[in-house]
């Protein structure tokens, strides 16, 4: 059950957002007062508030069911929207369920059912077919990126899931994408279209191509690197295997980062967001799979290290920088030999002779083993920070509190110094162990 429900103006001041945009007052206007939406809007421009907002509004506040349900096609996407939700403060509970965590998990927080659930397709099948909770009051129903949960091979389970929801009275479709056919499963029947991929904006994005004169771009990579500067940014590669080679380089000339694929352990790739965020790494180096749905800040630059082999997949990692109101700058890197797709054209090339200051790293991220269902809060941390270790308000970073941990980050210089204090502090009630992660 919802208490303390928060008004629209009291949420984004929570949030720290002046206004909604006009694609996110559009949204709120068609949603809340028709039954089948499709909702298309580039990356970065907010789908997902704008389809929370009017959500919100349809819940009952006395019923202690599932009342919404917002499938989505990646985990990072899934605990997106819940924090989200949870910073919203709208006094809903909230729950994320995605694969690659044990189900043992979701089974207890499940057991004090959430009014919104949010899942992957495989995952929420799952439980469906557990039957943990009762379908009959879900009445909202969200695909997040449909699209892309249709291409990556989802449409069994969502087929599945819709099947077994007897009492929905609105869907919302939303997309990044326009070129994709909504499947019959799906039963929405004269949908309302919100498009906003073709509204007019001048374009802020830099499109600039640097040769390299090895057929192996590595060096080529670590100049351009130095060229840019101490700036947060993506480097896109297409396999796991490339970002391995890239990373091991860029180890052997100190250049600080972190990695993000599909092969990788999902803690392992929460932890790399978590330090990406935070400022501890400014390089990410990524497959496909960051280019979209992954809760990051705004990027000053993305590398395509290795070419794209769709035009869509050079438009969405293109939309991780210069988003909304920004300026940024994608950089294309190309050997001599290397054959350009067409779809890249019109790229002026860049001397990347002239070096800029490459910063020490500031910040360190440290792990904290208490998270939310230990009552723990931001608050309690930020105390513990401030009165046993001493740090200043400008020296304590970014908290991201989990269920059951937390991280901060801290200035590298102090970071064993805080752990040798605050190891095995009192946090609400609980001793929790604090490490370098």
């Amino acid at each position: 059950m919802a208490n303390d429900i928060r008004t629209q103006e009291d949420i984004l001041q929570k949030l720290g957002i002046d206004a909604l945009n006009p694609m996110q007052e559009e949204a709120l206007a068609v949603i809340g007062k028709n039954t089948n939406i499709v909702l298309l809007s580039p990356t970065g421009t907010g789908k997902t508030l704008a389809f929370l907002f009017p959500l919100l509004e349809t819940l009952d506040a006395e019923c202690t069911e599932v009342q919404a349900l917002i499938l989505v096609p990646s985990r990072e996407l899934a605990i997106q929207i819940e924090q989200v939700v949870r910073d919203m403060g709208s006094g809903f509970k909230v729950n994320a369920v995605y694969g690659g965590r044990p189900i043992s998990k979701d089974k207890i927080e499940l057991r004090h059912t959430p009014a919104i659930l949010i899942g992957t397709p495989g995952r929420i099948a799952d439980h469906f077919g557990g039957d943990r909770f009762t379908k009959a009051d879900i009445k909202t129903l969200v695909l997040d990126e449909f699209d892309k949960s249709l291409e990556t091979g989802f449409e069994g389970e969502m087929s599945e899931i819709i099947n077994q929801l007897p009492n929905l009275n609105k869907k919302i479709l939303t997309s990044a994408t326009q070129a994709v056919e909504i499947p019959g499963f799906v039963g929405i029947e004269k949908p309302v279209f919100i498009n906003y991929l073709n509204s007019k904006k001048e374009s802020k994005l830099a499109l600039k191509k640097v040769l390299s004169s090895d057929k192996d771009k590595l060096r080529t990579l670590v100049d351009l690197l130095l060229h840019i500067g101490s700036q947060p940014g993506i480097i896109f590669c297409n396999f796991k295997d490339s970002i391995e080679r890239v990373s091991s380089f860029l180890n052997e000339n100190g250049i600080n980062h972190t990695c993000f694929s599909g092969g990788m352990e999902q803690r392992d790739r929460e932890r790399s967001l978590i330090k990406f965020r935070n400022g501890t790494c400014q390089v990410l180096i990524a497959t496909d799979l960051a280019a979209r749905g992954i809760d990051i800040p705004e990027m000053k630059y993305i590398i395509h290290y290795e070419l794209p082999r769709a035009v869509e997949e050079f438009t969405h990692r293109n939309g991780r920088t210069a988003r909304v109101n920004a300026k940024g700058t994608a950089y294309v890197l190309q050997s001599k030999t290397e054959y350009v797709p067409e779809f890249i054209k019109d790229v002026a090339t860049v001397d990347i002779t002239q070096k800029a200051l490459r910063k020490a790293q500031y910040w360190e991220t440290l792990f904290i083993s208490g998270g939310r269902k230990d009552k723990i809060s931001k608050g309690d941390i930020a105390g513990l920070f401030f009165k046993q270790g001493g740090l200043n308000k400008d020296q304590l970073g970014i908290i991201e509190l989990k269920q059951d941990c937390a991280f901060v980050a801290v200035p590298a210089s102090l970071g064993k110094q805080l752990v040798h204090k605050l190891n095995n502090a009192r946090l609400k009630n609980k001793k929790v162990r604090i490490t370098i992660l």
